[in-house]
């Protein structure tokens, strides 16, 4: 947390003091929440293993088949890394052939990133598990979305 996020943390707790106590509900619907979120990315860090890549990896992957061809900055920003951090992430991918560079005609300082067939098939083979396993998760997910939308609403 930075300095600016826990002054601004401390601002709102000293002003929540004041402010009434929230709704059980609420806390119970953001317990909820919570849980829902941490099945999922407990089974999403979990899953890609059994495809031999990391949880990194195939969110990579995600990033790549979102983009098409992307090029590094845009990785490095999508997945909160510095640049050399996705550099060392497409060396793995390339590595493992489940992704390419190509240079670009117009900027020969730019590379784009791109997937190999490989790549598509398994990023479409992770998605479809990841897909089962967050509509798993949907019920707990919806009933506690709701419940603090209606609670916000009253409050």
């Amino acid at each position: 947390m930075s300095s600016a996020e826990a002054a601004k943390f401390t601002e709102n707790s000293e002003r929540s003091a004041e402010t009434p106590i929230l709704d059980q509900r609420i806390y119970e619907g953001l317990a909820g929440m919570r849980l829902a979120m941490r099945r999922f990315l407990s089974f999403s860090e979990t899953a890609p293993s059994a495809a031999r890549v990391t949880s990194q990896q195939y969110q990579a992957l995600l990033v790549i088949k979102v983009g098409t061809m992307i090029t590094m900055g845009t990785l490095a920003e999508q997945m909160l890394l510095q640049h050399n951090g996705a550099v060392q992430l497409v060396d793995r991918l390339a590595s493992a052939g489940l992704a390419q560079r190509i240079p670009s005609v117009e900027d020969k300082r730019s590379v784009f990133i791109t997937l190999t067939s490989e790549g598509k098939t398994l990023v479409e083979a992770l998605a479809k598990v990841h897909l089962e396993g967050m509509l798993a998760n949907e019920p707990l997910l919806a009933e506690s979305l709701t419940m603090l939308r209606s609670l916000a609403l009253l409050g």
